[in-house]
């Protein structure tokens, strides 16, 4: 994953189609780090999202616009007065460096013809959007860097612009076969490293597929190649700079557990057709990908404070637990005191005064037993004793046995909630979860106003999806949707889906009163099996029955069930082929 030079080539091919010859009609910056131009020509309207974040660096094509601050930045000012109505004369990209050169047309304060130029550097924590004048005399820029900051180039108002050769690295562009093979062997290290460490604009996912489709372990030491390996990289170098050359790009983003992984501007044959999705602009990729990854981030951002409270109380839990199974293993000497007290009432005229143990016949396995005894005390005060031992811990027993049952079940409804973090992808999903942890005395509810207490609008909904063979399932996010799922929604013939023995989603499967296909248990099984904490794993025992045989006992933590009769099987939890809709 990375905003290389490849991806920039792809995006400046889309931009020089179809902004070419526009104008700017309007400049915003609504972030410190971001712009966006809004474009009209042949071409309608279009928005030009540029970003110099350090984490996150940005060009790409959207209809999407963003609310911009009241007061505008100097930066965007600047814009504003020199660029308002200015034609966009050409769009390029400096060989395969992650550069973006806007060349534009406008006229001045006299009225004369005027060349100005954006550059939009994107390189990681040295991403900038640099305003230039037609002699390359830097006007301003989104970010200033001085010389205390960086040695190698100062961006500052009234300095010269030139693009920085940090890395001794070739260009693809400009270089044949030979010289391909040349650069390569100049490097001593792993061959995916000396593909992109060896030329500009390469990132390691790229290099990494170049190796795949040359039939070379990525891994192996440039020195051990041989001849005939060495050959088959250049070629797929010398095919990739084609395809740069010829504007040939394809945009895809693969997944990885039903999240997406990786994306280039060329086709990454080392993921199976299964695992990708195809698009027709890089733009689009661009904004899906990183859409997508957002709202994992923000997602992950917003449940920190959940995630803290439900891990607090679980280790918390979890060390109880642990502490009342030791305590409750003490008590299992208590049916030894008993047969001592008893076995003391029946042959204790046998003890001697000032004995410190007894022999006697225990006659419930007929073995003989030494019986420890208090030396001060007769043999009915040693037998007292030992009864009121037995007494101390039957009823230690029997309440320790009640208290772990509730500390396991309460440990199990955390690991539940646990999961449902996990599971959860928008805001709304969160909500249910906090309204769980505050009904379960975890969080406290915020107060409305003069103290009245409101619950927050619940509006996430189950995941829906189609099997292949068209029925409908429907898999619980959080332990209400499970209870809603299985007692509410479900019909007594509906198949019910769960992994075994750890936490998860409730997986309903609408029967229709008809008998399911086998692909149909496979496929709720993969489900079931995804959306639990076994996710990833290449095998899953899954229970499934029919949902009439689902039962809730009394006083029950959300999301518990009981079921005596059903089926098992063992399935991986790879969701890729099953189609999800959008309710």
């Amino acid at each position: 994953m990375a905003f290389d030079g490849v991806t920039i080539a792809g995006i400046v091919k889309e931009l020089k189609d179809q902004i070419t010859g526009n104008r700017i009609y309007k400049i915003a910056q609504p972030e410190k780090d971001e712009l966006i131009l809004t474009i009209k020509g042949s071409c309608g309207q279009v928005r030009l999202l540029m970003s110099a974040d350090a984490s996150l660096p940005l060009i790409y094509l959207t209809d999407k616009n963003k609310t911009s601050p009241m007061t505008a930045p100097n930066f965007c000012m600047l814009l504003r007065k020199h660029l308002q109505n200015a034609r966009i004369v050409s769009v390029t990209q400096p060989g395969l460096e992650r550069v973006v050169r806007i060349e534009l047309e406008h006229l001045n304060e006299l009225g004369d013809l005027c060349r100005k130029y954006l550059m939009i550097e994107l390189m990681g924590k040295h991403s900038n959007i640099i305003f230039c004048d037609d002699k390359n005399m830097i006007i301003d820029s989104i970010k200033h860097i001085s010389g205390m900051v960086s040695s190698v180039r100062e961006v500052l108002p009234g300095r010269e612009y030139f693009i920085p050769k940090t890395q001794d690295k070739a260009e693809l562009l400009e270089t044949d076969q030979n010289e391909i093979a040349a650069v390569l062997t100049a490097k001593n290290m792993a061959l995916y490293k000396a593909v992109y460490m060896g030329f500009t604009g390469l990132s390691p996912c790229v290099a990494h597929e170049l190796c795949y489709r040359a039939c070379v372990d990525a891994d192996k030491t440039v020195d051990s190649l041989s001849d005939k390996e060495l050959a088959q990289i250049a070629d797929r170098l010398s095919e990739l700079a084609v395809d740069i050359k010829n504007e040939n790009f394809t945009p895809n983003v693969v997944y990885e557990n039903n999240q997406p992984k990786e994306y280039a501007a060329t086709r990454l044959t080392s993921y199976s057709d299964a695992n990708t999705r195809m698009f027709d602009t890089i733009s689009e990729l661009l904004e899906y990908y990183y859409a997508e990854k957002s709202t994992i981030t923000r997602i992950r951002q917003r449940s920190v404070d959940l995630r803290k409270i439900v891990q607090t109380a679980l280790e918390r839990n979890v060390k109880k637990y642990d502490l009342q199974l030791k305590q409750l293993a003490d008590t299992n000497k208590r049916e030894t005191y008993r047969i001592y007290g008893e076995l003391l009432n029946t042959y204790g005229y046998e003890a001697q005064p000032g004995a410190s143990s007894l022999e006697a016949l225990n006659y419930y396995d007929n073995q003989m037993l030494t019986i420890p005894l208090d030396p001060m005390l007769s043999a009915g005060e040693n037998a007292k004793k030992y009864f009121e031992k037995y007494q101390k811990l039957k009823r230690t027993h029997e309440a320790l046995t009640a208290l772990t049952a509730e500390t396991k079940a309460e440990v199990e409804h955390l690991s539940s909630i646990s999961t449902s973090l996990d599971i959860a992808l928008r805001e709304e999903d969160l909500v249910q979860i906090k309204e769980e942890l505050i009904e379960s005395g975890y969080m406290k509810r915020k107060g409305g106003a003069k103290g009245k207490q409101k619950r927050e609008r619940i509006t996430s909904k189950p995941f829906h999806y189609i099997s292949s063979e068209g029925y409908h399932i429907y898999v619980g996010k959080n332990n209400y949707q499970n209870e809603e799922l299985t007692f509410k929604f479900a019909t007594g013939n509906d198949w019910w889906f769960h992994a075994k023995g750890i936490p998860g989603s409730h997986v309903v499967v609408k029967s229709n009163a008809e008998e399911l296909p086998d692909s149909v248990f496979e496929e709720a099984g993969r489900l079931a099996a995804y959306y639990s904490q076994a996710r990833g794993q290449e095998k899953v025992e899954i229970d499934y029955t029919q949902k009439k045989n689902v039962k809730k006992p009394n006083a029950s933590k959300p999301g518990f069930v009981v079921y005596y009769t059903n089926y098992s099987l063992v399935i991986d939890s790879d969701i890729s082929r099953i189609e999800q809709v959008e309710d």
